[in-house]
Formats: structure tokens, sequence, C-alpha cells
């Protein structure tokens, strides 16, 4: 099954609060923290939401 590796690149300082909740719903707390989650449309659509925070790619698991 493919997976989402998911890194924060840029800061949360200045961000609306419902960007801020998409970061934390991923699991992202740190810059340059990498999380790992399963590919669905859900996570897909948080992605998308933050596009500009977060840089991410697909791995086989």
């Amino acid at each position: 099954m493919k997976q989402l590796q998911i890194k924060l690149v840029r800061s949360l300082i200045g961000r609306t609060e419902s960007q801020r909740a998409t970061v934390q719903t991923l699991g992202l707390r740190k810059l340059n923290q990498v999380v790992v989650r399963e590919d669905s449309p859900s996570v897909r659509g948080m992605i998308d939401k933050v596009s500009h925070l977060v840089e991410w790619k697909e791995i086989e698991a």
C-alpha cells in the first residue's frame, strides 16, 4: 500500500487557525519533522490545504 512522507518546511507563525489545525491533524508539531501517513483522499486534501507549508512524497511500504 502506498504511503505519504510529509515534512513541515515552513513556520506556522502568522498562519490562520485552520491551517495550524490542519498541520497538527497531520501530526506535525516542529519544523523539519517528518511523518508517514497512509495515502487517502482526506490526507491528500489536508496536504493541498497547506501545500505551501509542507513537502511530501510517495513511498512504498
